[in-house]
């Protein structure tokens, strides 16, 4: 790669190779090309999209979707990684930076069925196919009655999983429904006072490392503050607490009409042992050292309530 000008010619985005990795890469590449650049995509597969058949919180947590594409970064083989934020470990590695948060797609759950209109609908017992513990924290407070069931494998897979009867509904993130043009599956989508969305969920964020800072200032121009500043509180709950795809940990940061931002927060046990603790609070966060206090007070909320 060289530069030119303000121009930074073949840059090499490096992306999973799943339908929703690809649109994601594909929709950074189109915004890079619309300022000049020359942009491809090197698609990869990761341990997190081969390993199937176990949780994540028993195999390595969703880190495992990045892992490979900071390997790329690190031998020079790409420039940028494309990732959900979701999926993005809260401490990146030593020599690695978020270069920018772009704007955040609906940042909501989705109850997918082919045939409930709701999850008041579903009858008692029904199968409901998830593998975020946070999800089936929440599921268990609002329906405790439901069976809930791992549910592993890209988009399409779990679509596929539901459309040939192995559950009732599954959960997943809109985002992704969204931007793949599945929207009309979604039979619902769960307020985020109903069903409290993951830190980072809905919002892409682009990784590189950390010396090389004409990327990092190029990549400045796609970011949204305000999105990254919310996201940034939301991990920081859950970097506080300990943070990974093996906690039932929920966070949502939104914006409020006075300027301030207020944080929602959950904690379950994933057994049942403990009632399901959910807090809020609200402050100033003008920029990101603001945005890490509001996220560490909630996390220390969250403790004070009964979460561990």
């Amino acid at each position: 790669m060289y530069f030119l000008g303000t121009v930074l010619s073949n840059i090499v985005i490096a992306t999973r190779e799943s339908r929703l990795a690809l649109w994601q890469a594909e929709h950074v590449q189109a915004l890079l090309q619309e300022k000049g650049h020359s942009v491809s995509l090197l698609g990869m597969t990761t341990r997190g999209d081969q390993i199937l058949d176990k949780s994540l919180s028993k195999v390595g947590g969703k880190g495992l979707f990045v892992k490979e594409l900071e390997l790329a970064l690190e031998e020079g083989r790409a420039d940028i990684a494309v990732h959900s934020l979701k999926d993005v470990p809260m401490d990146l590695p030593e020599g690695f930076v978020l270069a920018c948060v772009l704007e955040r797609e609906d940042p909501r759950d989705a109850l997918v069925s082919p045939q409930y209109a709701s999850l008041d609908e579903l009858p008692q017992g029904a199968v409901v196919g998830t593998s975020s513990l946070r999800r089936v924290v929440l599921l268990r407070a609002l329906r405790p009655d439901l069976r809930i069931e791992p549910l592993r494998g890209n988009l399409d897979t779990r679509l596929r999983k539901l459309d040939e009867g192995q559950y009732d509904a599954i959960v997943l993130a809109a985002a992704g429904l969204k931007r793949l043009g599945l929207e009309e599956r979604i039979r619902v989508a769960f307020e985020p006072d109903t069903m409290l969305p993951a830190a980072g969920q809905g919002a892409l964020g682009i990784e590189v490392r950390a010396d090389r800072a004409d990327l990092i200032a190029l990549l400045a121009s796609l970011s949204n503050r305000g999105d990254w500043l919310a996201t940034a509180a939301e991990r920081a709950v859950s970097r506080s607490m300990g943070g990974s795809c093996s906690m039932p940990l929920a966070a949502h940061a939104r914006w409020q009409a006075d300027g301030a931002l207020r944080i929602d927060a959950a904690w379950g046990d994933p057994e049942g042992n403990a009632p399901l603790v959910r807090i809020h609070a609200e402050a100033e966060a003008a920029d990101f050292a603001q945005a890490g206090v509001l996220g560490e007070q909630a996390a220390a909320l969250l403790r004070a309530a009964g979460a561990h």
